[in-house]
């Protein structure tokens, strides 16, 4: 039997593993601050990153295209590769400082710009995506500063902490940095709040961009795509430019970018604005085959969303899903890396039919609103396997218009 003086030591070493534990959880924080210095006549930015705290991560290692990050510079070790930085910040306080090359080509256009009046960009792009070696509990708090000439203001994804200095918090991520689309110069605003949604309309001066329409439009528009999407970003920033941009859509966090010549609503009763915000709303991604369901997903909703807010007439509905039934039988499959127009077309069928299937399992109690509310509170990658998991929760059963076999035939005449 074991008495009190023998017990001690195991009351020690039981005390000290739980402190040790405790220690182990509570998570010690560092500040990030970035501060991205913008000249009109000069093509690249100056971006200087900067940690502060007790304990700094060990090493930072920065995938960098050296077409768009150059001149990396430090006083804590530094190793500069082809395609990657390593930096190994020392002490209590550590800087590093590189340029930015704005402008990027893709095909059709450019994806970011910068003239001597206005630069438009990803967020994302403006710090190299990293990977960090740390303390499991150690967590960055980062902040975004930007020093403008003084005739130049911002739009940003961010709501402001003090005059271009903006908070950046993504539980997603220990290191935070910034992202979404950012638009900096001489630059026209418009915003308003929709419900509860903070809506911000940028682009710069002299474009023939229409701020005012487009927020009327997403007044008009957001009440109706919130009832499905109820965790909506509580602002959305919308950035338009004309030519050279890429004459297109394409969504960030919390925001996006619409070339200006893009119509709100087109011929087809689409609109590449809705289809866009249904991006922001669930922020997905597809895996290597699954790219039909976020494309798909966010057409659908675009075309439902014209619907319920009376912006199209059945009729028009009616007219729009036959031009896409047609549109669909030019896609052989589904399960493609990167969706295309006839794909995404099928893809809008395949959901209609999930709404119908799922309506009829549940006597209407259920939709695939549930569907897409539960995905987009989830976020990250999706496949179709987890897309059949949580459709299956939603209708209490597997439904046969999501099974891989029906998926691969070919397309039938859309249900009107």
């Amino acid at each position: 039997m074991l008495n009190r003086t023998s017990l001690a030591p195991l009351v020690a070493l039981g005390t000290l593993w739980a402190f040790c534990n405790a220690q182990a959880a509570t998570p010690a924080y560092y500040d990030v601050t970035y501060r991205a210095t913008f000249v009109p006549d000069v093509a690249q930015v100056e971006v200087e990153v900067q940690l502060t705290g007790e304990k700094l991560p060990s090493k930072i290692r920065f995938r960098a295209d050296p077409q768009r990050y150059r001149n990396f510079q430090s006083s804590d070790p530094l190793q500069i590769g082809e395609k990657e930085v390593v930096w190994q910040p020392q002490g209590k306080q550590a800087r590093l400082k590189y340029e930015f090359f704005v402008t990027h080509k893709r095909t059709g256009g450019y994806d970011a710009y910068k003239t001597r009046t206005w630069a438009l960009f990803r967020g994302d792009k403006l710090v190299p995506s990293a990977s960090v070696t740390a303390q499991k509990r150690l967590q960055s708090r980062a902040t975004l500063e930007l020093v403008l000439p003084p005739d130049w203001t911002a739009a940003m994804p961010y709501a402001a902490d003090g005059k271009y200095r903006y908070h950046i918090d993504d539980p997603a991520r220990r290191f935070d940095s910034p992202a979404g689309w950012m638009l900096v110069g001489k630059i026209g605003v418009r915003s308003e709040r929709v419900e509860k949604v903070n809506v911000v309309i940028a682009a710069p001066e002299g474009d023939n961009a229409r701020r005012q329409d487009t927020l009327a439009f997403i007044n008009w528009n957001l009440p109706k795509l919130l009832q499905v999407f109820p965790h909506f970003p509580k602002r959305v920033l919308v950035v338009s430019a004309g030519d050279p941009m890429w004459r297109g859509g394409l969504s960030g966090p919390g925001s996006l970018f619409l070339h200006s010549d893009r119509p709100l609503i087109s011929e087809n009763r689409t609109s590449p604005l809705l289809h866009e915000l249904v991006h922001v709303a669930m922020g997905i991604r597809g895996d290597d085959e699954s790219d039909w369901i976020v494309e798909g997903l966010a057409e659908f909703y675009s075309i439902q969303t014209l619907r319920q807010s009376g912006g199209i007439g059945q009729r028009r509905y009616e007219q729009a899903m036959e031009s896409i039934g047609k549109w669909a039988a030019r896609a052989p499959t589904l399960f493609v890396k990167s969706s295309n127009g006839a794909t995404t077309a099928r893809a809008v069928l395949v959901f209609q039919n999930v709404d119908a299937e799922i309506r009829k399992l549940t006597n209407n109690a259920a939709s695939l609103d549930d569907v897409a509310r539960k995905l987009a509170a989830e976020r990250g990658e999706i496949s179709l396997t987890h897309l059949q998991q949580v459709a299956q929760q939603v209708a209490g059963k597997p439904l046969q218009s999501l099974q891989r076999e029906q998926l691969s035939q070919p397309t039938s005449a859309p249900k009107q």
